[in-house]
């Protein structure tokens, strides 16, 4: 009774070891990284409408994939394109 509670147990970590292998995630690259050309600027708001959602509320790193350095300045770049009314604070 005990060895197949025990085998029930293993098959289960098992099965789940495999699904989590099976499902790995790539990395996401940063696109201000990868393409050094890009250049952020305050008074471009096509460019930074990638990084922003409907609402317009900026996206978290895990969204956009933006590393930490780049994501702070895509806040101060949004930031600054909301004060002189290029963007939207909120959309309504």
């Amino acid at each position: 009774m005990a060895d197949r509670k025990n085998n029930r147990r293993n098959n289960r970590n098992k099965d789940y070891d495999d699904d989590f292998k099976a499902k790995r995630i790539r990395k996401k690259v940063c696109p201000l990284c990868a393409d050094k050309s890009l250049v952020l600027d305050y008074k471009n708001p096509e460019q930074l409408r990638r990084f922003i959602n409907e609402k317009g509320k900026i996206l978290p790193r895990r969204t956009t994939g933006a590393c930490a350095k780049h994501q702070r300045i895509i806040t101060t770049t949004v930031n600054r394109s909301r004060t002189i009314a290029m963007l939207p604070y909120e959309a309504k």
